[in-house]
């Protein structure tokens, strides 16, 4: 199985084996038949405690659909998610409570994700109100005064509302929510893509000071490769509901095997305009992943493609805690 090659030697957090999610979607003609949308289709990795692991990859290509299956907002139609040693795929809502409060998740959006008719104090101690009914005024408040000093935030703040603040200050604000349950991991769904530069690196900055402070796990979400590189520790590659590559962060961008992870790296500014790198344009469409391609779903716009590509499913290439899905791995030229 290809779980077995690439599973980490360290202790995991979370281990997500052969997981799908397919979606029925109607064609588009009266009279066509609905087809099968693979949106994650036969996904495998860990992550380790007190490890980074970051996710990228285009726009559609399945990555917030996986990080709501591993937190069970949306069912998995196959494959197993084990959450610090419980399959927790098929579990009921009533056992999955207790579980909640070690696995969180920082949205996207900083201004839709905080209700704006809420306290800043109020939205922090949800979660705990939620796992802790018994909890006085005082704890509570008390709890977020220091939540929100923790994230670079004044406890003045508890009495505000969400829409006076900046969006670097309600993404903390997130942050702090996500923290206030001592969890062990924390999906991060693209947190800085809709922060300014300046504010990216503030954010940034502070969830690695945090995962060293209180030994957080993180799968880090992102479009920016060079974010993604900053951040973590290994780098997960997607392309179409599929992990193509998986390596340290040094070696995938020091020796990229797979060609869409060539063409991504090779999109990355340089700020220096003395350098100049060989920028590969990638043809073509995205195809659907409707399981009706016989090859790799890659094949319709890689520079490499050969005639097997098209015709035979590319094979699973690993050696120790890196993989390749690739016919062809590091191919020069």
């Amino acid at each position: 199985m290809l779980f077995l090659c690439i599973i980490s030697d360290m202790s995991n957090i979370i281990e997500v084996k052969n997981l799908k999610k397919y979606f029925t979607v109607k064609s588009s003609s009266l009279f066509g038949k609905k087809k099968i949308l693979r949106a994650v289709d036969d996904v495998s990795f860990t992550v380790g405690s007190n490890e980074c692991v970051g996710l990228v990859g285009e726009s559609g290509c399945g990555k917030s659909t996986l990080a709501n299956l591993i937190m069970r907002l949306i069912p998995a139609t196959d494959g197993q998610i084990i959450f610090d040693g419980t399959d927790i795929t098929k579990m009921s809502a009533a056992k999955l409570k207790p579980l909640r409060s070690k696995m969180q998740i920082i949205f996207q959006d900083p201004y839709s994700s905080l209700n704006p008719r809420k306290t800043i104090g109020d939205i922090i101690a949800a979660p705990l109100r939620v796992h802790n009914p018994h909890i006085n005024r005082e704890e509570l408040t008390a709890k977020v005064s220091e939540l929100l000093t923790m994230v670079g935030l004044s406890d003045q703040y508890i009495y505000h509302y969400p829409h006076e603040f900046s969006g670097g200050q309600r993404q903390r604000v997130g942050i702090a929510r996500a923290i206030a349950l001592n969890p062990k991991l924390i999906l991060c769904d693209e947190p800085v893509s809709a922060l300014d530069v300046s504010v990216q690196a503030q954010v940034i900055n502070l969830l690695q000071d945090l995962k060293k402070h209180l030994n957080l796990s993180f799968l880090f979400i992102a479009h920016d490769l060079s974010v993604v590189k900053h951040i973590s520790d290994r780098i997960i590659v997607m392309y179409l509901g599929k992990i193509v590559e998986i390596a340290d962060k040094h070696e995938l961008f020091d020796n990229p095997l797979h060609p869409y992870t060539k063409a991504l790296i090779s999109a990355i500014p340089i700020p220096d305009p003395n350098i100049k790198r060989e920028r590969i344009i990638l043809s073509g469409d995205a195809a659907m992943p409707t399981g009706e391609q016989q090859g790799c779903l890659f094949a319709n716009r890689c520079y490499k493609k050969q005639p097997v590509c098209t015709t035979t499913p590319p094979p699973c290439h690993c050696e120790g805690s890196r993989m390749c899905l690739c016919h062809f791995p590091n191919v020069e030229g």
